[in-house]
């Protein structure tokens, strides 16, 4: 197991399609990093959020960038399915988030996701910030499209409960559905981390498409 460490962060942009989304993938990730780097900014942006959904998005992105050095929270309303059909108002967007910032790191939705939504996030990223170290995260869904990623972040105990408590307790409108449990959450943290033999035994995981060294 290759091992390697991220100094020298500024800017991290988060990105998510939906609501929870970003925790999903990233939530403990993203706890290490303001932990590690607690004078980065951290933009985050959730597409779609409308009604109560935005106010769980806004709370959330506060809970879980608490301990950031600085923050900026974009939440916008953007059809929930349809983002391939309104493709140029969402890269109207992508264009204005560059002009306003130069990210170190990038954390998205990985490529090969199925869901749609989920796919255009991560080849607009990908078109837009082509000079950031993009990491793409996954979710566990019906579509079962879980693959091989090859970057893990190893998940101390405390960021592991913490991730799952501000889950379940941030999204109330999402507690009907059946694969919305602390079950679910573990086990992909469980499985990642068993992978990279971490310490805890638990931590997330990416797919790192291209990375320069030196």
């Amino acid at each position: 197991m290759i091992t390697a460490n991220l100094p020298g962060i500024r800017n991290v942009l988060c990105l998510g399609a939906h609501a929870d989304d970003i925790e999903l993938g990233c939530g403990g990730t993203i706890l290490r990093l303001t932990k590690d780097h607690p004078s980065a900014h951290f933009f985050w942006l959730v597409l779609s959020a409308p009604g109560t959904r935005r106010d769980e998005a806004e709370a959330s992105a506060e809970r879980f960038l608490r301990r950031a050095g600085s923050r900026t929270i974009d939440i916008q309303a953007f059809r929930d399915g349809f983002f391939p059909y309104d493709g140029a108002r969402i890269k109207e967007h992508f264009e204005h988030l560059k002009s306003r910032m130069d990210p170190d790191i990038v954390l998205t939705h990985q490529r090969d996701d199925l869901h749609q939504d989920h796919r255009l996030l991560a080849e607009l990223t990908w078109n837009t910030f082509r000079n950031s170290l993009i990491l793409e995260y996954e979710i566990p869904k019906f579509d079962g499209d879980l693959g091989s990623p090859n970057v893990f972040m190893p998940l101390t105990d405390e960021e592991r409960r913490r991730k799952l408590e501000f889950l379940l307790s941030g999204f109330p409108s999402q507690k009907l559905k059946d694969w919305f449990t602390e079950s679910t959450f573990d086990a992909m943290m469980r499985l990642r981390g068993m992978e990279c033999r971490s310490s805890s035994g638990y931590a997330e995981a990416f797919y790192c498409r291209k990375l320069c060294i030196g």
